[in-house]
Formats: structure tokens, sequence, C-alpha cells
């Protein structure tokens, strides 16, 4: 017998409010309305104190947990995809109304980068990796309506929490523009840019994690970038040319970026740039092919490589040892392609 102990703020869901709320709606006994709102004004207690004050009134509360959630999940979201982690099983029950990462679920970190990758075999591409944004935008609607029988009778506040939710793919969109251009080092985001790059990404088997921390170097030539690439282009001189005038572009954008060095040439500013997009990009990741022997080391009592890990992944960012660098940034071994349903990265 195991027993698994998670370890969190708070573990409210937005399921668990749907079911209140359902509850409610239905009135299902006397004091359904009134638990619904209990549960409501525990979140915001439990999570959203430093923000909502207590003197406000009930609707007050509700609009502005209602705001401050969308804040929160947009936020989270964004960043899930810049660091390249993929919840796979992005449903309103396994959503922390906190607007923190749980880990319910399979979930996992990508390695070649793919827009449908998914830790999860059953998880459909509805919570792939580039559709976590409308998994969130599905969870935020539930969550407004959860809120909705604490506003009855109240119209004008049902019409501003309408609007809220219906802001929510703008604010998204907002959040993703704003860190796609952090990744790649721009002031502002450029689509056409982002859409070349994704479908070179794809076409190449690029190394999400690899890729981006290689870029944060500011290559001169696309050689550098080929320590990311699962596979070998030495005979495509097409790709290769693509790559090519791709980093011309991305380095034009770079230098017009740059308002104090329009040439973004001096080695001071290169060195800043450079440092700005390795606190964006990640140098190492968790990747399940890292945890399986480590898990199974600890099976036998001996957690050397597990308490290795944790050292590790808790630095993510850092320019840590040699030795680290050589076991941890790499590219994933092609035996490990075909293994699967290992799933340590889950519930």
């Amino acid at each position: 017998v195991a027993i698994s102990t998670r370890v969190a703020p708070s573990f409210i869901r937005v399921g668990q409010l749907e079911l209140f709320a359902r509850r409610a709606r239905k009135n299902e006994h006397p004091k359904a309305m009134e638990e619904l709102e209990k549960m409501v004004f525990h979140l915001i207690d439990r999570e959203y104190s430093e923000v909502i004050e207590k003197h406000l009134s009930t609707t007050e509360k509700v609009l502005l947990l209602a705001t401050q959630f969308r804040s929160r999940l947009t936020s989270l979201v964004a960043n899930w995809i810049r660091v390249g982690y993929c919840q796979g099983n992005f449903n309103s029950d396994n959503c922390a109304a906190g607007g923190f990462t749980l880990d319910y679920g399979p979930f996992g970190f990508c390695d070649v980068f793919d827009p449908k990758y998914q830790s999860w075999t059953g998880g459909g591409e509805h919570f792939a990796f580039l559709n976590q944004p409308q998994a969130a935008q599905r969870n935020f609607h539930m969550f407004c309506t959860a809120l909705e029988p604490l506003l009855l009778g109240e119209q004008e506040a049902l019409v501003e929490l309408d609007e809220i939710r219906s802001g929510f793919s703008k604010v998204m969109k907002a959040q993703m523009e704003k860190m796609w251009a952090a990744k790649l080092g721009l002031s502002t985001f450029d689509a056409a840019l982002l859409k070349e790059l994704a479908a070179l990404m794809v076409q190449t088997s690029v190394d999400y994690t690899l890729f981006f921390r290689e870029l944060s170097e500011l290559p001169e030539d696309m050689d550098a970038l080929e320590k990311s690439f699962y596979q070998d282009l030495t005979h495509d001189t097409g790709i290769q040319k693509r790559w090519t005038h791709w980093l011309e572009k991305w380095k034009s954008l770079i230098r017009s970026s740059n308002t104090t060095d329009m040439n973004a040439t001096s080695p001071q500013s290169r060195e800043a740039l450079s440092k700005q997009m390795k606190r964006v990009n990640p140098k190492y990741s968790l990747r399940e092919w890292f945890l399986v022997p480590a898990y199974q080391q600890a099976k036998k009592g001996d957690y050397t490589l597990l308490r290795e890990l944790q050292e590790v992944m808790t630095q993510p960012y850092a320019e840590q040892s040699k030795e680290v660098e050589g076991k941890y940034y790499r590219l994933k071994p092609s035996r490990f392609f075909e293994v699967g349903g290992i799933s340590h990265v889950s519930c």
C-alpha cells in the first residue's frame, strides 16, 4: 500500500464550483444557494484575499473574482506554453480556481515541438499543447456560469459578468503575443515570423526547449541551432535556405526592436538581449525519460538520481556544470521514441 500526498495552496477546482452551482440552479435543497456562496467566499478568502477586500458586496466580489481569475488563467496558460508544458487533461475538474498548476491527469513537457503534442493518449487534440488557450477559455466560461446564480436578479451585474467572459479571448491573445515576442527577443509580436518558424520547427523536428535556448545565444547562422534538430539537414538545401531566410528576417526584427543600439551589434547590447531571452527560455525541462531511470533506482532504494533531478530542475534557467549539461541538455535518444505507456508524470 502506498499513500501519495499532493501539496498545493488549495484544491478548489472550477469543476467543484460547477457542482455547487448546478445544485443551486436546480434548487436541489434549501441551502443549495448558501453552499455555493460559501464555496465562492472560501475561494476568495483562500486565494484572492489580497486583491478582493472583505467589505465589498457579494456582487462586487463576484465580478472582481471573475476578472482576477481571467488574468491569472491567461497568464498561467501562456507560461505553460512558454516552457513547453502540456496539462494533458485540462478540463474544468482539472483546472484550479486559484489560477495555478495542479498535476491532475497525465501531463508533460514537449521534446519534439508539435502543436498537437499530447502527453495523454486518451486526451484528444482539444487538450493538445497549442490548444490549451482554447481549453482555458472553455474552463473560464464554465467558471463564469458557476458564478451566475449569485447574481440572479441583478441584470447589470450579469451583463458585466458576460462581458468579462467574452473578453477572455482578447486577454488570452494579448498574453500569448507578449509571451512569443519575449521568447524571440522582440519588443513586439510578429505573427508572420512565428507562423513561418512553427512550420520550420515541425518540418525539421525541433526540440522545443533546446531550440529556444540556443536561439537565446543570438546565433549568426543555422549551424548553431542544429544542436536542437532531430533531423539531419545536410542534404536538404531547400529547408536550409528557408532556415537561413528566417534567421535573417528574425535578426532584422531584432535590430529594429533595439532602440538603444539600432544595429544591435555591440557586445554589451547582444549580451543584454541574450540574458533577457535566457530568463524567458529555460535550459532544462522535466522530461519523462529523465524520470524513468530515477524512479527505477528509487524503487531499489537509491535516491541519488532523484535528488540530482530535483537539484537540476529547480534551477531550470541557470547555466549549470558541464556534467549536468551533458546529461540533461540533449536531444531525446531515438530508442525512447518507441517506448510508450510509462506515464511517470501523472496523478
